[in-house]
Order: structure tokens, then sequence, then C-alpha cells
């Protein structure tokens, strides 16, 4: 349980955190190989084999979200195909309720993401949470990752958060990992982030399958 009355700034990650990662899950590893298949008149088999290990070299780097750099590399207008299936965008439970209990509770909220700016323009256009959000932050405004210890030098800097008395929550351990040597004091790691797959808790950090668990 938190000690709220220690905690001013709440920082949340997007993707697997606050929403169903079930969406990218099928964006990058179903419809993406679907279409480059397509395109370049390969079987679908191939195609993800192809396209997994481009993945894979963009790891932990920008490249990795950004869908500009994905749309000039793979010659598929990524920004258009997401539009046409936001609406499958949806919030893992008992987000908004905490959202509101931060709020009442008079916390600073920080969305903090490794997506692209117009992915989250895209996917919170779907959703209710932006008002929530006292500033939004992408990596790409800091030019470096999440995994990165200096990310979170810079997002101190833009955000002007006491590191001593952040919470920040995220699917993604090496970005925990990043935020824990940096000196965020309170953390904890999101499973549960597809609402198809199951995945068993952190070694390194107190896990939470629903946001009620952190509610007094």
């Amino acid at each position: 349980m938190i000690q709220w009355n220690e905690v001013d700034s709440v920082l949340l990650d997007m993707d697997g955190t606050l929403l169903d990662k079930h969406f990218d899950d099928y964006f990058w590893e179903e419809l993406i190989p679907e279409k480059f298949a397509e395109l370049n008149k390969i079987p679908v088999e191939e195609s993800k084999r192809q396209l997994l290990a481009a993945y894979r070299a963009e790891e932990k780097t920008l490249n990795w979200t950004d869908i500009e750099y994905w749309s000039g590399r793979l010659g598929i207008d990524i920004i258009a195909l997401k539009e046409s299936i936001c609406d499958r965008v949806q919030v893992l439970p008992g987000v908004e309720t905490f959202l509101h209990f931060a709020k009442q509770e008079e916390k600073q909220i920080f969305l903090v993401t490794n997506a692209h700016p117009r992915t989250v323009q895209i996917k919170l256009g779907q959703t209710i949470l932006t008002p929530y959000f006292d500033a939004i932050l992408c990596s790409s405004d800091i030019g470096l990752p999440k995994e990165e210890v200096h990310f979170w030098r810079g997002a101190q800097r833009v955000l002007q958060f006491d590191k001593e008395r952040s919470l920040f929550i995220d699917d993604n351990e090496d970005v925990l990992l990043a935020a824990h040597a940096f000196g965020i004091k309170y953390l904890f790691f999101k499973t549960h982030a597809s609402s198809r797959v199951l995945r068993n808790d952190s070694k390194h950090f107190p896990s939470i399958r629903h946001f009620g668990e952190l509610l007094p």
C-alpha cells in the first residue's frame, strides 16, 4: 500500500499500463505483416519473420516507436492504418477510477511514454483520459527512450517532479530499472498489460494487476 501523503506526482506509462496492449500486439504482429506481405508479394509468415527481425534491431531506441520511421522503412502509411482501427483502443480496468482518485487528491499526473506524439493523439482521442493529465511527455521530446537513465534526468527538468515524492507505473521492467537507477522512489510493474496475454509478476518491483490495488 502506498502512503499517499508521501506522493506528490504520479507518472504513468501509456501502452500496456493505461491502455490495453492487445491493440499494439495486433497492429504490429498481425496487421502490419499482412500489409507488408501484400505489398511485397511474399507469404505472411515470411513477412512476420522479416518484420520481427527489423523490430528487434530497433528495440530500446527512438525508432522502436517512431511511426514516421516505420512508414518510410516499410512503405506503409502507419498513421492512416492506425486511424483505420483506432476504435479498437481500450482503457484497462480500473484506470479511470485511479486517475479520478489521484486528481481528487491533487496529485500531479504525468503521462510519460515512448510512443510517438501522433500515436498518443490517435489513442487518447478514443478515451476520456486526456483531461486528467497535467502534462504529456514523449521520449522524442527528450531525445532518448525511457530505458535510458538520462531520459529521466531530462524528464525531471521538463516536468519538475521530486523523485523522492513520485510514483511511476510501467509494464516494462527495463524502463523501471532506468527509473530506479535515476532515483524515483515508488515504482510498480503493471502485469496483464494485454487483455489476451497473462504475465508473471516482476522479479524486481512490486506488481499490480489492477489499479484498484493502489487505492486506499
